[in-house]
């Protein structure tokens, strides 16, 4: 705390990450990292540009990765065009843009009371009006609840930390419900489990999707983020870019992601490891008695009926692993998101939870 802070800064709630600990021997679970290292073609597009045209600033539209975005979509029969892609420093960035220049509205924002807590504090930040809407008593999130006057929906899909998934027909039913304001879907974990909703922004003009290459494709460490949508939406976001950072990726990380789009054989491996992991961490967690909601992400949100939630993460935090306990709102506080790791960590959890239980 400073006596030069505004009083701006002393009413924010900023964000809290995932830890990222300096433990020896960790099994690390809890941020939802993918399990598996990134394309070795995409190793190799950052070694080849990682020379003297570093003194050079990249391009500050990212043609090369947007052309990739779109080609990507398009050969799935989407037809996305470079004008339609939007790319950020990871999708925080993307996300932040569009709340600063779409949902400040004389209506409040909706999204679900249990989601991704960085948009409480994007509106905090930004001075946004926003209306949490309950999940239902399965903790998923009801169209109905929703159409009701707004300044904007934004959720994500597979929601997080619950891992559910709206299908698109529900999505659909919400655009032709809501025509006069803007609904963003954050699809930062569609690819383990779902249909993007890219598919129907040629048909809703309102309609922005967003993603992230850190998790299907391996690349956390680097932050790329990316919307996809009308080219006026995408309008607003470049003019609100070129306002706050003109070049928001660097040389290393537009070769990276146009490689990452490029490999389909790597990502779809990647995925389906991630999927069968996931399938059998849910097998020998139901055997010992946990009650895990469906998810089409690459974690579980699972709570055990005889044991807290805190004592769990506490228990095998002091046997070298790290899942993430919330511990609010009040009914989540016994659940975990464990993340999906690979057969030799997973199998470390089981382990682990066969010596607590």
């Amino acid at each position: 705390m400073s006596k030069y802070w505004s009083d701006f800064v002393h009413q924010l709630e900023p964000y809290v990450p995932g830890e990222q600990p300096k433990m020896d021997r960790l099994v690390k679970l809890n941020t939802n990292e993918h399990p598996l290292g990134p394309s070795p073609k995409v190793i190799e597009a950052i070694r080849s540009e990682a020379d003297d045209r570093l003194r050079l600033y990249p391009d500050p539209d990212s043609g090369e990765l947007k052309q990739a975005i779109a080609d990507y979509y398009s050969a799935r029969g989407h037809a996305i065009q470079r004008s339609q892609v939007f790319v950020g420093n990871g999708s925080d960035e993307v996300l932040a843009h569009l709340f600063m220049g779409f949902f400040r509205q004389n209506k409040p924002l909706l999204f679900p009371d249990i989601t991704y807590s960085f948009y409480k504090v994007y509106c905090g930040l930004y001075q946004i009006d926003y209306e949490p809407v309950a999940l239902d008593e399965t903790l998923s999130i009801n169209v109905e609840d929703y159409l009701k006057p707004n300044g904007g929906i934004i959720f994500p899909n597979p929601n997080a930390p619950t891992g559910k998934l709206m299908p698109l027909s529900d999505i659909e039913r919400l655009l032709q419900a809501n025509t006069e304001t803007l609904v963003v879907i954050d699809e930062a974990y569609i690819d383990f489990g779902g249909d993007t909703a890219i598919s129907l922004v040629n048909r809703y003009p309102n309609l922005l999707v967003t993603q992230t290459l850190s998790k299907s494709r391996s690349l956390a460490g680097l932050r790329i983020g990316l919307a996809v949508g009308d080219e006026a939406l995408i309008d607003g976001l470049n003019r609100i870019k070129d306002s706050f950072n003109s070049y928001p990726l660097d040389r290393l990380a537009i070769a990276a992601g146009v490689a990452a789009f490029l490999d389909q054989e790597w990502f779809e491996q990647g995925c389906e490891q991630v999927i069968g992991q996931r399938d059998w961490l849910n097998e020998q967690l139901s055997r010992r008695g946990f009650d895990s909601l469906p998810s089409a992400a690459n974690f579980l949100f699972t709570r055990h009926p005889q044991h807290s939630g805190a004592s769990l993460a506490q228990g095998l935090r002091e046997q070298g692993i790290i899942v993430r306990h919330f511990g609010k709102p009040e009914r989540i506080a016994d659940y975990l998101r464990i993340t999906v790791g690979t057969a030799e960590q997973n199998q470390a959890l089981i382990d682990a939870l066969d010596t607590l239980l």
